[in-house]
C-alpha cells in the first residue's frame, strides 16, 4: 500500500466518522438542566440580554450573601454562568462588583429549566 492509498482511506473513514457524528447529533438531545431553587433564582436575576453586578444580583434574589456567593460558584463551575472579567471563582468580597452573565451556549437550556420549575 503506497501513500496515495493511505490518504484515500483516511478520507473515506473521515467521511464516514462525520456522518456517525451528524446521526448522533440528530438523534441525541441536549442534556436536561436541572436547577435547584437557588440556582433558578440567581439564573433569572441575571437574564439572558446582558451581564448584571453581583450587588444587583444581592438585592433581587433577596438572599444572604454567602448563599448568593456559593449558587453562582456552582453555576461558574458548572460553566452556566461567567464572570467579567473572567474567574473560576468569586470571593465574597469582590461578588458585588463583579459583573456576571450566562453562558450563551446554555442560554436555551437555562430558558427550558426555568419555564420547568
Amino acid at each position: 500500500m503506497d501513500y496515495h492509498d493511505c490518504s484515500i482511506h483516511l478520507e473515506a473513514a473521515a467521511g464516514v466518522l462525520q456522518k456517525i457524528g451528524m446521526l448522533a447529533a440528530k438523534k441525541l438531545p441536549m442534556r436536561d438542566i436541572k436547577l435547584s431553587g437557588r440556582e433558578a433564582a440567581v439564573v433569572r436575576a441575571i437574564g439572558f440580554a446582558e451581564s448584571m453586578l453581583g450587588a444587583e444580583i444581592l438585592d433581587s434574589t433577596r438572599m444572604e450573601p454567602e448563599d448568593v456567593g456559593d449558587t453562582l460558584n456552582g453555576l461558574i463551575a458548572a460553566g452556566f454562568v461567567e464572570t467579567i472579567p473572567y474567574a473560576e471563582q468569586v470571593d465574597l468580597a469582590e461578588m458585588p462588583s463583579t459583573a456576571f452573565e450566562v453562558n450563551p451556549a446554555y442560554v436555551h437550556e437555562l430558558r427550558t429549566a426555568i419555564s420547568r420549575r
